[in-house]
């Protein structure tokens, strides 16, 4: 079934592989290079960079603040990956289900940390979604759509449980694009924009 979601967005012979390797790392929220040599018999170094693409599994290995732009991409034996909160939940249900669902994905991570706005919760990512440009937001959109939805005075919080969430990471590769706009710029994880 979790095959079938993910040929939704990726080329059916690395659905097939990488189907393989998120439902062992849905065990327990992570896996290793070693464990994937011995489930695929596909190029691992490939096939990890295209989940990396997709933020599906990030590097646990991090050089500074642990964003997704600060993962390191080190391929090889003892490496660990670990999946994003929102990304366990969309493997668990892709897998009962065969969809990828995004907005149930939202909702079950958000009310598994006990979110009290849960509903609004897939409104407010998909309000954020047809606004991004290359996979960003700033800060500003973010701070205006929770307004436009009564949930100015939590706009830092949500943000926060976004990112713990898997669904943003902030995005400081280009200063220059920070400084000009004003305000901080996340970027939206891609997995949650197909389905």
């Amino acid at each position: 079934m979790l095959k079938k979601a993910l040929t939704v967005f990726i080329k059916e012979d690395d659905a097939s592989a990488l189907a393989i390797i998120l439902h062992k790392a849905e065990e327990n929220g992570a896996i290793s290079y070693d464990t994937i040599e011995k489930l695929v018999n596909v190029d691992i170094d490939d096939l990890l960079l295209l989940a990396l693409q997709w933020r599906l599994l990030l590097p646990v290995r991090a050089a500074k603040a642990g964003d997704w732009e600060d993962r390191m991409f080190i391929p090889g034996k003892g490496e660990q990956y670990r999946m994003p909160n929102v990304i366990l939940y969309l493997v668990k249900n892709a897998s009962a289900s065969g969809e990828w669902d995004p907005e149930k994905a939202i909702i079950d991570v958000f009310n598994n940390i006990g979110e009290p706005d849960v509903e609004k919760m897939p409104v407010l990512f998909e309000r954020m979604a047809s606004e991004i440009k290359g996979h960003r937001i700033n800060g500003y959109r973010i701070k205006s759509i929770c307004r436009e939805l009564g949930l100015e005075a939590r706009v830092d919080p949500l943000v926060s449980e976004f990112k713990a969430c898997g669904i943003l990471s902030h995005k400081l590769s280009s200063l220059t694009e920070v400084s000009r706009a004003g305000t901080p710029i996340y970027e939206v994880n891609p997995a949650l924009l197909v389905g």
